[in-house]
């Protein structure tokens, strides 16, 4: 995990105009305000590294309602679409969704064709982004 955050950060690009970084409270205000729960790898992962915006695949952020990434919008989203309300959006992907599980794992869900969860899964938010974010 360390490593994969050292990366992020030492190759994030300038921004024009970067999120920022949420606080515990600020994650706490989103969860009581919209009825989730966030598991504790995703939690992390906002808390070190989401304000950082990278590549095609664009995880969540939680700092600026105006941003296309605002996890509440895409939960609003992910739940039009089927998802199940114990799968937290990690990263939209054309359509499809990057879940994170109350486990702490990452599935991927498909919303066009039949749809539902695929069989790709990745043990923790870090191993995805490593994995598919990162491509490392």
């Amino acid at each position: 995990m360390e490593d994969v955050i050292q990366y992020i950060l030492e190759t994030n690009g300038p921004d024009e105009t970067p999120p920022e970084l949420p606080d515990e409270q600020l994650l706490a205000r989103i969860e009581k305000e919209h009825g989730i729960q966030l598991p504790a790898g995703l939690r992390e992962f906002l808390l070190c590294v989401g304000d950082v915006e990278r590549g095609r695949l664009e995880p969540v952020t939680v700092t600026d309602e105006d941003r296309h990434t605002y996890l509440p919008e895409l939960m609003e989203i992910a739940w039009d679409q089927g998802v199940p309300r114990d799968l937290i959006v990690l990263c939209e992907d054309e359509g499809d969704f990057y879940l994170v599980g109350p486990d702490g794992a990452v599935v991927l869900w498909r919303c066009i064709g039949e749809g539902g969860l695929t069989e790709d899964r990745w043990e923790s938010v870090w191993d995805w982004a490593r994995d598919e974010w990162l491509r490392l």
